[in-house]
């Protein structure tokens, strides 16, 4: 028997808001500029009013010196913005359009 899952979201994106004290060994998303980035992507995904759209801060994502960090679900593309405008591109193209942003796509080591 196979359950059929709905989809809630058509783009769920998470981002982490970990925070560690300066020279922490794995770093942090906080420590590398997070916090007006992940303000910018609130203000984007709220200016959308689609509620297919959504974003939830994170603890770690796991990739710390990657960071900062993002993945957008259920595509399961992992983003490291490092500017304003990145996010822009992110929220214009991916959220909006459907269209991966290549040059800020991230494979994360595990």
């Amino acid at each position: 028997m196979t359950v059929e899952i709905p989809q809630v979201y058509r783009h769920h994106v998470f981002a982490c808001f970990q925070s560690r004290p300066p020279g922490h060994p794995r770093g942090s998303c906080g420590a590398q500029g997070a916090e007006p980035l992940w303000k910018r992507l609130q203000f984007c995904v709220e200016s959308l009013q689609d509620p297919s759209v959504a974003m939830t801060a994170t603890g770690c994502l796991g990739f710390c010196r990657a960071g900062p960090l993002m993945v957008v679900y259920p595509q399961g593309v992992w983003y490291a913005p490092k500017t304003e405008a990145d996010i822009d591109e992110i929220c214009d193209e991916h959220l909006v359009k459907g269209e991966i942003v290549e040059r800020l796509v991230i494979v994360p080591k595990v």
